[in-house]
């Protein structure tokens, strides 16, 4: 004699939007962030120097590279 079980139904949870005021805040500040990353990166040397010498340059220099921006 075969038993069969009924399989219990799964209900999925419903999923809550976020708002865009909810998230506004947080997308200025990752942008922000990046495009201060992107000036260190490609731009932190020169004439432009923020900071003095050579010590950022050494530390985005394969990240210079890699990111296609010359850099000698």
């Amino acid at each position: 004699m075969a038993q069969t079980a009924a399989a219990p139904a799964t209900v999925a949870p419903a999923i809550t939007p976020i708002s865009l005021k909810a998230i506004a805040p947080w997308a200025v500040f990752f942008g922000i962030l990046m495009l201060v990353l992107l000036y260190f990166v490609g731009a932190e040397q020169g004439a432009t120097s923020v900071i003095s010498g050579e010590g950022v340059h050494e530390w985005v220099h394969d990240g210079r590279h890699l990111l296609g921006f010359p850099c000698h």
